[in-house]
């Protein structure tokens, strides 16, 4: 009798853990399995003349602004059941779309077959955290700075060259300035050769060969921008900002 009752409450455990992994759903898995056939999820967006639906990243930040959606409690009251029901049973009626992006996409399609409604949770609840206002203008903000720096700049940041080397202070490598004060002549050769023997005071932290990781071009406006820095002086503020 007792291993009879033993064995139900690990058939009942089990079953319960079953139902568990059932609601255990990915929800930016999803949201690219069911959602970017029509949608583009890229934020920011990219632009095509001939879209399907509207970027994800609009429809959210749309939703939230004539939702008010301010909180989790939000989320959970108004944002996640709009879209469980909206994807179910689309209407005109229920969108919050204006006249002309009505007239540009039309009323989306039911997705009835298409997705669940534990799945549509689970892409809602994504949807409203990765899709963040706050989020997107510091990224925005950080790409207008990062656009701003010359060139060279730019690309020695891209290829993680300042993960060795600073502006003005030494770290693992020389300071590009310290660089551009002792001659640019050897930059190139350094960089697609290594720095054994070429830096007295590093000798000891050799810089790799890096004879494939930039094109001819890419070498000069290198070379080119640490050679300006060994020019102008730089105000102490934007020193210690960009050498901490």
């Amino acid at each position: 009798m007792r291993y009879f009752i033993g064995l139900c409450m690990v058939l009942l455990l089990q079953g319960c853990d079953s139902d568990t992994k059932k609601e255990d759903f990915d929800g930016a898995m999803l949201l690219k399995e069911k959602c970017a056939v029509c949608h583009n999820l890229k934020m920011p967006p990219d632009t095509y003349e001939d879209e399907k639906a509207p970027p994800m990243m609009a429809v959210v930040f749309h939703l939230k602004d004539f939702m008010k959606i301010h909180n989790e409690q939000d989320n959970i009251e108004k944002f996640i059941p709009f879209i469980q029901d909206y994807v179910m049973d689309p209407s005109k009626e229920k969108s919050y779309c204006d006249e002309e992006s009505l007239k540009t996409y039309g009323v989306m399609p039911s997705q009835k077959g298409n997705v669940s409604q534990d799945e549509l949770k689970a892409i809602a609840a994504y949807m409203v955290t990765f899709y963040d206002q706050q989020v997107y203008l510091k990224e925005m903000q950080a790409k207008s700075a990062f656009d701003a720096l010359p060139k060279g700049e730019q690309l020695a940041r891209k290829s993680g060259c300042f993960n060795c080397h600073a502006i003005e202070k030494d770290k693992v490598g020389p300071s590009f300035r310290h660089i551009a004060k002792n001659g640019t002549e050897k930059v190139i050769d350094v960089i697609q050769n290594g720095s054994q023997g070429k830096w007295e005071k590093f000798n000891k932290r050799m810089m790799p060969a890096y004879n494939k990781k930039f094109s001819k071009e890419e070498l000069n406006i290198l070379k080119e921008w640490i050679d300006s820095l060994g020019k102008i002086e730089l105000p102490k503020v934007w020193k210690v900002k960009n050498d901490i």
